[in-house]
C-alpha cells in the first residue's frame, strides 16, 4: 500500500499544538480521512474529544510524556489508526514529551514500509524565548532543535521585541530550519505537513526513566460512581485529572470563574454544562472557550502546574457545582 504522511506536531505546555491541529483539519481536503495519535501528560485525555469535533480518526495515550509510552501503548495507538487507512497521520505528544524517542520509533523498521515521516513541526509562543523555567528546560530546547518548522504562535500576543527574539534564536541553530513561520491561532499552512524530514540532533541525552509496560489509564465508573481521579508528576511538573459520569453536569458561568481565577499553568476540560457542552483551554488564567456538538460527552477536567496544587479543595469545588 501506499506509505501514509505523517508528522508530528509538537511544542512545549500552552504553545497551541492542538488548536493548530484543529486548524489544519478545518481545512484538510473533504475527501481525505486524517488520523492523530494524541498523548497527554494528564491521565484523563482531553484533547481527543476536540480532535473528534473536526472528525479526526483519534486514539488518545493519556498518562506520561510519549516518549515514555513509546513502547506497546503508543505502537497499539499507531496500529489502530493504520488500520482506519487513513490519507494522512499527525501525532500530538505532551508538551511535557521528548521527541527524540517518537521519531525514532515512526523510522523504525517495523513503520518504515507504512509510513512516511514527513517535517517535524514546532510550535513555540515567543514570549517564553524570555522566560528562564522554559528556556533552561531540556524538552523545550529539544522540540525545538528536532523541528523541521519552527513556528511562532500567537503573535497577536506578542511584542516587536518578543517576535524579534525569535527570530534570532531560529536563525542559530545549525542545520538551518527548513521553514521558519509566525502565524495567529495555531493557523499553520497545510503546505507545511509534505516539508521533508531532515536529519538533526537533540541537544541533550534523554535518560529519564521509561514505562513502556504500564497499562493504559481506565475509566470505567461503578454504579452509582460520580467521578475517578487520577494523578501523574513527572518533568518538574504534576497533573491532576477528573473523569465525571455522563449525568454530571456543570454551570457554565460558574467553571468559568474558576478557570479563570485557578493559579495553574495550564487548565484542559471538555465539560457538559447547563449552557450545553463546551471545550476549555487555560493557560496561565487566559481562558479560551469553543462549543462542541458531539452528543454523549463525558465530562473531563486536567490541571497541571509545577506544583502540587490543594486537589481535595479543587475537587470540594468541583463537586458543589454538580447539581446547581
Amino acid at each position: 500500500m501506499a506509505k501514509i504522511p505523517c508528522n508530528i506536531i509538537t511544542g512545549f505546555l500552552g504553545a497551541g499544538k492542538t488548536t493548530a491541529i484543529l486548524s489544519l483539519l478545518a481545512h484538510k481536503p473533504e475527501n481525505e480521512k486524517w488520523a492523530v495519535l494524541v498523548n497527554e501528560f494528564g491521565e484523563v485525555g482531553v484533547d481527543g474529544a476536540f480532535l473528534q469535533e473536526q472528525g479526526a480518526v483519534v486514539k488518545e495515550v493519556p498518562g506520561g510524556c510519549m516518549c515514555c509510552v513509546a513502547g506497546l501503548p503508543m505502537a497499539i495507538g499507531i496500529n489502530a489508526l493504520l488500520a482506519q487507512k487513513p490519507d494522512r497521520l499527525i501525532i500530538e505528544p505532551t508538551g511535557l514529551g521528548h521527541p527524540k524517542d517518537i521519531i525514532r520509533k515512526l523510522e523504525s523498521e517495523h513503520y518504515s514500509g507504512y509510513i512516511n515521516v514527513n517535517a517535524t513541526i514546532t510550535l513555540v509562543d515567543p514570549r517564553n524565548l524570555s522566560v528562564e523555567k522554559y528556556t533552561s528546560n531540556s524538552n523545550f530546547q529539544d522540540q525545538i532543535a528536532l523541528a523541521d518548522v519552527l513556528v511562532a504562535n500567537k503573535i497577536d500576543a506578542c511584542t516587536e521585541e518578543d517576535l524579534a527574539h525569535f527570530d534570532s534564536y531560529a536563525r542559530s541553530f545549525e542545520p538551518v530550519k527548513s521553514f521558519v513561520g509566525k502565524v495567529e491561532k495555531g493557523n499553520l499552512l497545510p503546505e507545511w505537513l509534505d516539508m521533508p524530514k531532515m536529519v538533526r540532533e537533540a541537544v541533550h541525552s534523554h535518560h529519564h526513566h521509561h514505562h513502556d509496560d504500564d497499562p493504559m489509564p481506565a475509566f470505567e465508573l461503578e454504579p452509582g460512581e460520580l467521578f475517578v481521579r487520577r494523578e501523574n508528576k513527572g518533568q518538574g511538573y504534576h497533573s491532576c485529572g477528573w473523569f465525571f459520569a455522563p449525568d454530571a453536569v456543570f454551570p457554565f458561568d460558574s467553571l468559568y470563574g474558576l478557570f479563570a481565577n485557578l493559579n495553574a499553568e495550564r487548565v484542559k476540560a471538555v465539560v457538559k454544562t447547563d449552557q450545553g457542552s463546551f471545550a476549555f483551554n487555560v493557560v496561565n488564567q487566559m481562558v479560551t472557550v469553543n462549543g462542541l456538538s458531539l452528543d454523549g460527552v463525558e465530562s473531563r477536567i486536567e490541571v497541571i502546574d509545577e506544583s502540587p496544587l490543594p486537589w481535595d479543595e479543587l475537587e470540594s469545588i468541583l463537586l458543589s457545582f454538580i447539581g446547581k
